[in-house]
């Protein structure tokens, strides 16, 4: 990881955390009488795709950097159908990731990869 920005550092360490604590925290449903196995898998899939995003970014994975958008615009929709309050805390975290991950220093880093 020589030269890895800041930006995407904090980024990634964000998303792998996300990922990790709220994998750990949903996985207990398991044990409650009235779980949704379908819901609670997709649930838990998403949980993953956060921790393997935010590895992603960590290994210069171009790409990376659309599914973390993508997956923050997908919690925009869910706190969208939860609250207002809900959805304009997505949406501020939606612009400042976006903002932090298509830096000058962040495309650079995702550049280099390529080169020898």
């Amino acid at each position: 990881m020589k030269n890895l920005p800041i930006p995407i550092l904090i980024v990634s360490i964000l998303f792998i955390l996300a990922g990790s604590i709220g994998f750990t925290y949903h996985v207990q449903e398991f044990y409650q009488p009235d779980v949704q196995v379908s819901q609670l898998l997709w649930v838990l899939f998403v949980r993953i795709l956060a921790i393997v995003c935010g590895s992603l970014l960590l290994l210069r994975i171009c790409w990376a950097r659309w599914l973390a958008i993508a997956w923050l615009a997908y919690h925009v929709y869910i706190g969208a159908l939860n609250s207002t309050s809900q959805m304009i805390a997505h949406i501020i975290f939606l612009i400042i990731v976006a903002v932090l991950l298509f830096l000058p220093v962040s495309t650079v880093f995702f550049q280099k990869k390529n080169k020898h």
